[in-house]
Protein backbone atom coordinates (compact mmCIF):
# COMPACT_ATOMS: atom_id res chain seq x y z
CA UNK A 1 0.00 0.00 0.00
CA UNK A 2 1.42 3.38 -1.00
CA UNK A 3 0.66 5.89 1.73
CA UNK A 4 0.66 9.68 2.00
CA UNK A 5 0.02 12.02 4.91
CA UNK A 6 -2.51 14.79 4.26
CA UNK A 7 -4.39 17.50 6.17
CA UNK A 8 -8.18 17.81 6.21
CA UNK A 9 -9.11 21.26 4.86
CA UNK A 10 -12.87 20.87 4.30
CA UNK A 11 -15.72 18.54 5.23
CA UNK A 12 -18.89 18.09 3.18
CA UNK A 13 -21.04 15.26 4.56
CA UNK A 14 -19.15 12.00 4.06
CA UNK A 15 -16.67 13.63 1.65
CA UNK A 16 -13.58 15.36 2.96
CA UNK A 17 -11.12 17.54 1.08
CA UNK A 18 -7.51 16.86 1.96
CA UNK A 19 -4.29 18.60 1.01
CA UNK A 20 -0.79 17.14 0.93
CA UNK A 21 2.58 18.59 0.04
CA UNK A 22 4.24 17.17 -3.05
CA UNK A 23 7.74 16.25 -1.95
CA UNK A 24 10.80 16.08 -4.12
CA UNK A 25 13.09 13.10 -3.60
CA UNK A 26 15.98 15.56 -3.74
CA UNK A 27 15.40 16.48 -0.10
CA UNK A 28 16.59 13.03 1.02
CA UNK A 29 19.65 12.86 -1.22
CA UNK A 30 23.14 13.45 0.20
CA UNK A 31 24.27 15.19 -3.01
CA UNK A 32 21.64 17.97 -2.79
CA UNK A 33 24.23 20.75 -2.36
CA UNK A 34 26.32 19.74 -5.38
CA UNK A 35 23.53 18.74 -7.78
CA UNK A 36 21.73 21.09 -10.16
CA UNK A 37 18.39 19.34 -9.63
CA UNK A 38 18.83 19.64 -5.88
CA UNK A 39 19.43 23.37 -6.15
CA UNK A 40 16.31 23.78 -8.26
CA UNK A 41 14.19 21.78 -5.80
CA UNK A 42 15.45 23.99 -2.95
CA UNK A 43 14.63 27.17 -4.89
CA UNK A 44 11.12 26.20 -5.99
CA UNK A 45 8.53 26.21 -3.25
CA UNK A 46 6.74 22.98 -2.44
CA UNK A 47 3.48 22.52 -4.31
CA UNK A 48 0.34 21.08 -2.79
CA UNK A 49 -2.11 18.50 -4.05
CA UNK A 50 -5.78 18.71 -3.09
CA UNK A 51 -8.23 15.83 -3.50
CA UNK A 52 -11.61 14.65 -2.26
CA UNK A 53 -11.89 11.40 -0.30
CA UNK A 54 -14.86 9.42 1.03
CA UNK A 55 -14.66 9.39 4.83
CA UNK A 56 -16.39 7.05 7.24
CA UNK A 57 -14.46 8.22 10.30
CA UNK A 58 -14.90 11.20 12.58
CA UNK A 59 -12.57 13.99 11.49
CA UNK A 60 -12.39 17.74 11.95
CA UNK A 61 -10.69 20.39 9.85
CA UNK A 62 -6.97 20.39 10.57
CA UNK A 63 -6.71 16.65 11.33
CA UNK A 64 -3.80 14.75 9.81
CA UNK A 65 -4.87 11.62 7.93
CA UNK A 66 -3.13 8.79 6.10
CA UNK A 67 -4.35 8.07 2.56
CA UNK A 68 -3.44 4.97 0.60
CA UNK A 69 -3.66 3.36 -2.82
CA UNK A 70 -2.79 -0.33 -3.36
CA UNK A 71 0.55 -0.74 -5.15
CA UNK A 72 -0.91 -3.39 -7.48
CA UNK A 73 -3.38 -0.83 -8.85
CA UNK A 74 -0.62 1.69 -9.49
CA UNK A 75 1.56 -0.95 -11.17
CA UNK A 76 -1.33 -2.07 -13.38
CA UNK A 77 -1.93 1.51 -14.49
CA UNK A 78 1.79 2.12 -15.11
CA UNK A 79 2.00 -1.11 -17.10
CA UNK A 80 -0.80 0.04 -19.40
CA UNK A 81 0.65 3.52 -19.90
CA UNK A 82 4.19 2.34 -20.70
CA UNK A 83 3.72 -1.04 -22.34
CA UNK A 84 0.82 -0.56 -24.78
CA UNK A 85 2.77 1.96 -26.90
CA UNK A 86 5.86 -0.27 -26.89
CA UNK A 87 3.85 -3.36 -27.86
CA UNK A 88 2.10 -1.40 -30.61
CA UNK A 89 5.45 -0.18 -31.96
CA UNK A 90 7.01 -3.66 -31.93
CA UNK A 91 3.96 -5.46 -33.37
CA UNK A 92 3.37 -2.99 -36.20
CA UNK A 93 7.11 -2.83 -36.94
CA UNK A 94 7.15 -6.61 -37.25
CA UNK A 95 4.21 -6.55 -39.65
CA UNK A 96 5.86 -3.74 -41.65
CA UNK A 97 9.12 -5.69 -41.84
CA UNK A 98 7.27 -8.75 -43.11
CA UNK A 99 5.47 -6.60 -45.71
CA UNK A 100 8.81 -5.07 -46.74
CA UNK A 101 10.59 -8.43 -47.06
CA UNK A 102 7.75 -9.81 -49.22
CA UNK A 103 7.89 -6.71 -51.45
CA UNK A 104 4.42 -5.42 -50.50
CA UNK A 105 6.00 -2.12 -49.43
CA UNK A 106 8.04 -0.05 -51.85
CA UNK A 107 10.37 1.64 -49.35
CA UNK A 108 11.74 1.25 -45.83
CA UNK A 109 10.39 4.67 -44.86
CA UNK A 110 6.88 3.21 -45.14
CA UNK A 111 7.88 0.41 -42.74
CA UNK A 112 9.17 2.96 -40.23
CA UNK A 113 5.96 4.98 -40.59
CA UNK A 114 3.86 1.86 -39.94
CA UNK A 115 5.92 1.14 -36.83
CA UNK A 116 5.34 4.67 -35.55
CA UNK A 117 1.64 4.28 -36.34
CA UNK A 118 1.58 1.19 -34.11
CA UNK A 119 3.24 3.13 -31.29
CA UNK A 120 0.71 5.92 -31.68
CA UNK A 121 -2.20 3.46 -31.64
CA UNK A 122 -0.74 1.87 -28.50
CA UNK A 123 -0.56 5.33 -26.96
CA UNK A 124 -4.21 5.98 -27.84
CA UNK A 125 -5.20 2.56 -26.43
CA UNK A 126 -3.40 3.37 -23.17
CA UNK A 127 -5.22 6.72 -22.99
CA UNK A 128 -8.56 5.02 -23.62
CA UNK A 129 -7.92 2.39 -20.95
CA UNK A 130 -6.97 5.12 -18.45
CA UNK A 131 -10.19 7.02 -19.18
CA UNK A 132 -12.11 3.82 -18.47
CA UNK A 133 -10.28 3.56 -15.14
CA UNK A 134 -11.47 7.06 -14.18
CA UNK A 135 -15.03 5.73 -14.11
CA UNK A 136 -14.14 3.36 -11.28
CA UNK A 137 -13.12 4.10 -7.72
CA UNK A 138 -10.34 1.50 -7.61
CA UNK A 139 -7.64 4.13 -8.18
CA UNK A 140 -9.11 6.68 -5.77
CA UNK A 141 -7.14 7.14 -2.55
CA UNK A 142 -8.73 5.58 0.52
CA UNK A 143 -8.68 7.00 4.03
CA UNK A 144 -6.63 4.53 6.06
CA UNK A 145 -6.38 6.25 9.44
CA UNK A 146 -6.64 9.49 11.34
CA UNK A 147 -3.41 10.45 13.09
CA UNK A 148 -3.66 11.34 16.77
CA UNK A 149 -3.48 15.01 17.57
CA UNK A 150 -0.21 16.31 18.87
CA UNK A 151 -0.15 17.96 22.27
CA UNK A 152 1.90 21.11 22.60
CA UNK A 153 4.17 21.01 25.64
CA UNK A 154 4.95 24.51 26.81
CA UNK A 155 6.91 23.84 29.96
CA UNK A 156 8.22 20.74 31.60
CA UNK A 157 8.69 20.90 35.34
CA UNK A 158 11.19 18.75 37.16
CA UNK A 159 11.19 18.12 40.88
Amino acid sequence: MMEEKATVIAINGDQITVQSIIKSTCSTCHQIDSCGSGQISKAISHKTLTTHVHCNKSVVIGDQVILGIPESDILQTAWQVYMWPIFGLIFFSGIAQWLLSNHYLAHEVLAVAIGFLGGYLGFKLAGYSQKQCNDFDWLAPKLLSVLPKTIAVKQIQTK
